[in-house]
Formats: C-alpha cells, sequence, structure tokens
C-alpha cells in the first residue's frame, strides 16, 4: 500500500511539474533569433513634445560647467526663452499672491514649491489671497547658465516695480530666478528651482 502511495504522489508531483513548465513557457516564450538587442549604454530616446516635464531632483548627477548650458543645449532658443521666462515670473508672482497653489505646482520644483506654498499657509487667516503686487516688469536678462550632469540651468536677472512698501509705494526690485530643464531635451518648458535676492547674488 505505501509503495501504491508514492508512485501515486511521484505521478502528482510530475503533472504539476509539466504544468508548470508548460505555463513558464507560454510567458516566457521563443527566442526566434530576430529579437531586438538592447544596448543598456544607449542614450534614452528623445521625449514627444507636450510630454510631462523630465525634470525631477532625481535627475542625473554631474560636476557643474559654468557657461555651456546655452551652448550644450541645441534646443536653446534666447529669446524664446526668455519672452518665456516674463510670462513665468508673472504668472507665479501673480499665482503666488492668489494663493493658488495648483497653478503654482506646475512651474516650480518640489522644493521651491514647498517653500512658497508654506509662505502661503503662513499668512493670517482671510489674508491667504492677496492683490498681486506686480506693477511692470521692466527688464529680463540672463545673467549666467551651467550645464549640471545632463541638465540646463539658466538664471534670469529680473527687475519689477512692485507695490510691495509702506503704503503700497512702488518700488524696485531686484530678483535673480534658476530655471532647470534637461539637456537636449525637446520640451519647452523649464522649470523654477531656486529665487534669491541681489544681497544674495
Amino acid at each position: 500500500m505505501d509503495n501504491g502511495f508514492q508512485l501515486y504522489g511521484i505521478l502528482l508531483f510530475a503533472v504539476v511539474a509539466g504544468v508548470l513548465l508548460i505555463r513558464l513557457w507560454s510567458v516566457l516564450g521563443r527566442r526566434t533569433g530576430t529579437e531586438r538587442r538592447i544596448d543598456p549604454f544607449a542614450p534614452p530616446p528623445p521625449k514627444t513634445p507636450g510630454a510631462a516635464s523630465p525634470f525631477s531632483p532625481a535627475a542625473k548627477p554631474g560636476p557643474v560647467i559654468e557657461g555651456q548650458a546655452i551652448r550644450l543645449d541645441p534646443g536653446f532658443d534666447q529669446p524664446a526663452f526668455l519672452a518665456g521666462s516674463r510670462k513665468a515670473f508673472a504668472l507665479i508672482v501673480n499665482a503666488f499672491a492668489a494663493g493658488d497653489t495648483e497653478a503654482l505646482r506646475p512651474l516650480l520644483s518640489p522644493d521651491v514649491f514647498e517653500q512658497f506654498a508654506s509662505a502661503i499657509r503662513a499668512r493670517p487667516k482671510g489674508g491667504e489671497k492677496q492683490p498681486s503686487p506686480l506693477i511692470s516688469l521692466k527688464s529680463a536678462a540672463i545673467d549666467h547658465s551651467a550645464a549640471e550632469g545632463s541638465t540646463s540651468l539658466v538664471t534670469v536677472k529680473f527687475v519689477s516695480d512692485q507695490s510691495t512698501g509702506e503704503n503700497g509705494a512702488v518700488q524696485e526690485h531686484v530678483d535673480f530666478w534658476t530655471f532647470s530643464r534637461p539637456l537636449q531635451s525637446r520640451d519647452p518648458n523649464w522649470i523654477l528651482i531656486a529665487t534669491k535676492g541681489p544681497e544674495a547674488a
């Protein structure tokens, strides 16, 4: 009787093993010799226009090469970039004043967004939304550029008139904002990754 149970167990094991092998074969498939070879050192395919911005804190690290961002980025169009940066400056200043964090989110890196959002949350209750202080944007000029690994960094000097003085008096403000995007990206959008005043420039 023991021999009968042993034989039954062996047959059951063989059936289970056969089923597993058939399923494994169907999942892995067969090699036909025409499969495309994967090159681990090949650069990633170019991103299609309109794709989500590829910038993230996990972007490739690398040495900072001053003054090389514009030269290394074949898609860089300085007049278009400065026109876009002027629009971004106005959009961000207005959205910040209005306390509109959803409008700010796609324009800022996560760290800068959290700084802006924290400042909005710190406003007195009922004062989350404020009138925009921006009176006029007088000038926008590239202050410097750099390449950091596979990322392009361009800092713009903005000079604007804003009603942030006492009693709403108009004062001239100078701001240095650094924008970033991957080198050779087809996505024209840039992300604001740092802001500072003239004293920190």
